[in-house]
């Protein structure tokens, strides 16, 4: 790419004076030299201590263990421990609901429900289990809704707007860092079935 056409300063930001295209994707190479794209660098996490994480690589971690699990956000920039907004799977959602004979299978009954909490906790722990501690989801929170594709939410490829998400759900992220935790607060090891 030789730049931006008729835009010098875009081109500048984008390519260096050696070539270099810099795209903003974070990538890996595996022991063969492939390259795989992991994450943008504009959504890497830095946490309180410093230690830079993709959160794409945490959320797929933890989703790979639920399909119950439709979208997950990680948030720990600038924080001592990360925590996660969860968004059911729709489809996945009124299977389970079905499933256990629930009679309402909308978002909030299903975020409040005991059975489905303690499938989302034991899917969040399974995750951490291959994470780096500095990685691992300390607090969960199921979302009442259900997030659709070129909402406000998330792109039509499905790709989460951090930032928008973020503002939009500040009061529950707070209260993902509050001392006590609120109800609607859930650790992934502590989780047990109300009796």
């Amino acid at each position: 790419m030789k730049g931006y056409r008729g835009e010098p300063d875009k081109t500048a930001e984008a390519v260096d004076r050696d070539g270099w295209l810099h795209t903003g994707d974070v990538i890996a190479i595996d022991d063969d030299g492939y390259l795989t794209v992991v994450d943008r660098k504009k959504d890497l996490i830095i946490n309180a201590a410093g230690k830079n994480m993709s959160p794409a690589i945490i959320e797929n971690t933890v989703k790979a263990h639920s399909p119950l699990i439709g979208t997950m956000m990680v948030v720990g920039d600038g924080r001592a421990y990360n925590t996660a907004l969860v968004v059911l799977d729709h489809d996945a959602a009124r299977a389970f609901a079905a499933q256990h004979n629930l009679p309402d299978s909308s978002a909030s009954a299903l975020a409040a429900d005991d059975t489905l909490l303690a499938s989302i906790a034991a899917a969040v722990a399974a995750g951490n289990a291959e994470l780096s501690r500095v990685e691992q989801v300390k607090r969960f929170r199921i979302l009442p809704a259900f997030w659709e594709p070129g909402g406000d939410e998330l792109t039509l490829t499905l790709k989460v707007r951090r930032r928008l998400v973020a503002e939009k759900y500040a009061t529950e992220i707070a209260e993902l860092y509050a001392q006590p935790p609120s109800g609607a607060v859930h650790e992934p090891l502590r989780f047990e079935l109300r009796s």
